[in-house]
């Protein structure tokens, strides 16, 4: 069964990044908001913003990567949205392929996509100036956050792809999510904010895996932080994989 679940998957897999690879677009249109973002903050906003470090952008980057996946998983549930309303499900139900295959397929597809979209945001930030010290531990660290974030975000994403009645329904989920970044201290201290937004801004994922990042990136000890940001990864992805599946399930019975 497990032979057959994961190479039915790598079949399915394969599909969907055929179909990326035929539409370029889709990593580039998810690169282009967050790089806009940081253009603008750095180059614009940067110079009124005190945060305490030598280079803004270094302080930056974390928060919009951030965004950067954020932005690329409403391509997951609209991808998700146009198979349903294609017949490929039921094509595919008609077909000996492990169910969960069609879901984990849509899944690390959006996984590959958004971390080729990290690299890009990375290189410009690279040219924008953001230099790091940190070694392979700290990077493969930062990777394994992005990583289990991006898989968070995505099984919230298979929801309304799952769900939605139109296109935009299946892809504006994402826009709170993406709004997130921006009350949280991706941009600036959370000292600087009036007491209700600190608050919320301080106990929201999103703060403790921009400092965690910001930490490892700049050789500074991660302490608590990176237990939260983890917490927080792993109880998102634990409940949305939970409610994706039973979605699923009842979607196909």
């Amino acid at each position: 069964m497990t032979k057959h679940f994961v190479g039915d998957t790598a079949v399915l897999l394969g599909r969907s990044l055929r179909h990326i690879a035929r539409s370029p677009d889709t990593i580039i249109t998810t690169a282009v908001m967050p790089i806009a973002f940081m253009l603008l903050f750095v180059y614009v906003f940067g110079g009124a913003i005190e945060t305490g470090s030598d280079s803004y952008v270094n302080y930056l980057l974390p928060g919009i990567l951030l965004i950067t996946i954020a932005s690329g998983i409403s391509y997951t549930a609209y991808r998700l949205f146009l198979d349903l309303q294609g017949g490929i499900f039921e094509r595919f139900q008609s077909m000996p392929i492990a169910r969960p295959a069609v879901l984990w397929a849509h899944v690390l597809t959006s996984l590959v996509a958004n971390l080729t979209s990290l690299v890009v945001v990375v290189l410009v930030a690279l040219l924008m100036g953001f230099r790091s010290g940190a070694g392979v531990t700290a990077w493969l660290a930062a990777t394994g956050i992005l990583v289990l974030f991006t898989l968070a975000l995505t099984w919230i994403a298979v929801i309304p792809g799952l769900t939605a009645k139109s296109v935009d329904g299946a892809s504006a989920f994402a826009y709170p999510i993406i709004f997130l970044p921006f009350v949280s201290s991706a941009f600036v201290p959370t000292e600087s904010m009036p007491g209700p937004v600190r608050a919320f801004a301080e106990n929201q994922p999103v703060t403790s895996i921009v400092d965690t990042l910001r930490d490892l990136f700049t050789q500074q000890p991660v302490g608590s932080s990176i237990w939260t940001a983890l917490a927080w990864c792993a109880g998102i992805l634990v409940v949305a994989y939970l409610v994706a599946t039973m979605t699923y399930r009842r979607k196909i019975s």
